[in-house]
């Protein structure tokens, strides 16, 4: 209510400041024919005369109103170039930030809920490159000084910087006019203040900061290369360090653009997704999947029987689908391609300088004029008291581990209700494992709304599944024969005997051995970068689990995109990764898909939203196939059809997402997917419907009680 009022007091000065005559007043004809009258006012009460002009030109300013070149000249004839320039430059600042304050606190909340999304990258930038803008706007004539108070108003910038910074950015403009009132007789108009030579020095005035910014930023690139003496020539055009999903999508587009490139990688070509993450956890849970529908053929109308397998096929049949994908990221093929493939170690020499270690021990070192890094990340091991003793496998171990077993462990415990941990828990269940999953939380898949986890825990726990949340594991230990894990839950110790430990809490970037250290680049969960994937050396980029903020394989080979380019071809344009839209599916039965914000998200972000929901058990694809369960949730701007949230859980909910991510992407709303021709009967379908749910609750109700008035008309 306040805002309203202080809007419509605005309103109301600047309909009277623009319907009297107090413009006709502020000319430059009135001036000239009243200086002598305003002279005589200041000698005969200079102070009162000097605070009443300081306070209109303030009001001047903070209004926007169009007469503060008159003033400001006025300033001179009165008060000379010394005390004018003083009066006008302060009170013309003060003006400007009370301009700035009024945006804000009217506008900036509303235009920050509305298009925050689109915003967010502006106020980053404004956060650490503000005050170079800001002031190369006060310098520069072209952009009027009452729209920089306006839009700087509705950023994030601090109050103290733009004060600073117009005080500053202002005083060139205000001695000119100072000046020249001075001279007021022998000026005609304005045009003979600023006169097209003046227009172009303001010009190059303007320019000034942004080119002392490049000043600046080439002086700290010169000192912190200057410890190295850079080649004149090079080997490499890029040197990658890995050969994941960042590393592999980084180098294939190098050789595409005919840039020599070298990719070196330690262990498997293919990363972590293809040997021990996307690939053989998916493997497994297909088996498992198809061993659950087995045990459970009623639903299918067929008889229910106890699936007869080997659990050492399952694991052979894991590894034979590592070995049908493994060509597509092979050495031959990236060969092929033009990639130069060693099979080694990297560590950076210098910042222009790789050295490897092959695997025969020879060493090889190649200049390059870029390097990616790429190297990843492993399992973090939890510091377990008594954890070797027992022995245990991790995400990356089990899978050449187990394919050793005839049969699973019967006794399993799995560290951490993640999305990793949740997908191995309900895999490994299903094959007829005895699981116990222990979380610290309150619950598993914290990521998650409540509901959703809520809904993964009900299915774990029809499929045979312990789930201990708020368990916290302390120690491990042997007791004769037998491995017991340790918990405190409540302040009370409780054990559990297993004979397969698997700890999957988390993975941690690769961050050592890659020279990191000797160079300084800093590093801290991961490797620093910038918004263009640089670290504190613009030729060393880090991509993929290295430098975050996601782990996914898909996230990986976006980054990489922005890696490759910005290093290829970064004199000349530089690309920010846009993290805008990311998507993720954690392959749990049902699975849980997401994109963009959930409730608790939105709730924690203070961002208003809508809910729409569809239930899955109304769809009549999922009816048929006996996969009628779970819902689709979008979030949505209050009282519009743009999405900034989707979750799914149910069958095949990852496929069922892109659609959503499609349109977030491209700035589609609901309306567009409800006017989208689905096939009949999909589950894709699930998305039409929801969007109709949508639809039915923003129905025009006036228009529709017209409407029914009319038929009732019709019928007569």
């Amino acid at each position: 209510m306040k805002k309203i009022i202080i809007l419509l007091l605005a309103i109301v000065v600047a309909f009277f400041l623009f319907t009297s005559d107090i413009g006709k007043q502020l000319s430059l004809t009135h001036l000239k024919e009243n200086t002598q009258q305003l002279a005589e006012w200041k000698s005969t009460s200079p102070l009162f005369v000097a605070a009443l002009f300081f306070g209109i030109y303030v009001v001047a300013t903070a209004t926007s109103f169009p007469g503060a070149t008159i003033l400001t000249l006025a300033a001179g004839a009165l008060f000379g170039v010394g005390w004018g320039t003083l009066i006008v430059s302060f009170a013309s600042s003060i003006g400007a930030t009370l301009a700035f304050l009024a945006s804000r606190y009217i506008f900036r909340d509303l235009i920050q809920s509305r298009f925050g999304d689109r915003l967010a990258a502006i106020n980053k930038g404004v956060e650490t490159e503000g005050k170079f803008y800001l002031l190369a706007l006060r310098l520069l004539p072209v952009v009027p000084f009452f729209l920089v108070n306006l839009l700087m108003g509705l950023t994030t910038i601090r109050v103290k910087t733009f004060y600073m910074m117009s005080q500053i950015g202002m005083l060139a403009g205000t001695l000119v006019y100072v000046n020249a009132g001075t001279q007021l007789a022998k000026i005609t108009s304005l045009a003979d203040v600023f006169t097209p030579t003046l227009f172009l020095s303001f010009i190059a005035l303007g320019v000034f900061p942004l080119i002392a910014k490049k000043i600046i930023s080439a002086f700290k690139q010169r000192k912190i290369y200057s410890r190295w003496k850079k080649p004149k020539t090079f080997d490499r055009n890029l040197i990658v360090i890995g050969a994941g999903a960042a590393g592999l999508v980084t180098s294939y587009i190098a050789a595409t653009v005919k840039a020599k490139v070298t990719l070196v990688e330690a262990h498997k070509m293919g990363g972590d997704c293809l040997n021990y993450g996307c690939v053989p956890s998916k493997a497994l849970i297909k088996s498992a999947k198809l061993a659950y529908q087995i045990r459970n053929a009623e639903h299918y109308g067929l008889e229910c029987t106890t699936p007869q397998f080997s659990f050492k096929k399952v694991m052979e049949r894991v590894h034979r689908v590592i070995q049908e994908i493994a060509p597509h990221d092979s050495v031959e093929r990236y060969t092929k391609l033009g990639v130069d493939v060693k099979q080694g170690y990297a560590r950076i020499v210098d910042p222009w300088t790789v050295e490897i270690t092959l695997h025969d021990g020879t060493k090889e070192r190649l200049t390059t004029r870029s390097i990616v890094i790429a190297a990843g990340a492993a399992p973090f091991i939890p510091p377990l008291l008594g954890l070797q003793d027992v022995g245990y496998l991790t995400s990356d171990t089990l899978w050449d581990e187990l394919v050793n077993y005839e049969e699973i462990p019967k006794k399993i415990v799995v560290l951490g209700g993640g999305p990793i941990g949740a997908e191995l828990t309900h895999a490994l269940a299903r094959l007829g494992g005895n699981v116990t999953q222990i979380e610290s939380s309150d619950r598993i898949l914290v990521r998650e709304d409540k509901e959703v986890s809520a809904i993964v825990l009900e299915a774990f726990s029809r499929d045979g599944v312990t789930v201990l949340t708020e368990h916290k594991a302390i120690r491990c230990e042997r007791q004769d024969d037998k491995k017991i894990i340790v918990m405190e839950s409540k302040g009370e110790n409780k054990f559990i005997e297993f004979d397969l430990l698997i700890c999957a809490v988390g993975r941690a970037p690769r961050l050592t051995g890659f020279g990191l250290e000797e160079l300084g680049v800093p590093v801290e969960k991961t490797v620093v970068t910038n918004e263009y994937l640089e670290t504190i050396f613009p030729n060393i980029f880090a991509a993929g689990d290295v430098a975050g903020p996601y782990q996914f394989t898909h996230v990986a080979a976006h980054q990489a995109w922005y890696a490759a380019v910005n290093a290829l071809f970064g004199s000349f344009k530089k690309f920010k990764v846009d993290y805008r839209v990311i998507p993720w599916t954690t392959f749990t039965d049902p699975e849980v898909a997401r994109v963009g914000l959930n409730e608790q998200e939105a709730l924690q972000k203070n961002i208003p939203y809508e809910v729409t929901r569809y239930a899955i058990d109304d769809l009549d694809r999922a009816i048929a196939d006996s996969a009628n369960y779970g819902f689709i949730k979008v979030l949505t701007k209050p009282g519009k059809d743009k999405i900034i949230g989707v979750t799914i859980v149910g069958e095949h909910a990852g496929d069922l997402l892109a659609e959503f991510v499609l349109a977030m992407k491209w700035n589609l709303g609901l309306n567009k997917i409800l006017g989208t021709i689905h096939t009949y009967p999909t589950l894709a379908e699930s998305n039409k419907y929801v969007a109709g749910e949508w639809k039915r609750a923003h129905a025009p109700q006036s228009l529709l009680r017209w409407a029914d008035k009319f038929h009732t008309w019709q019928r007569g």
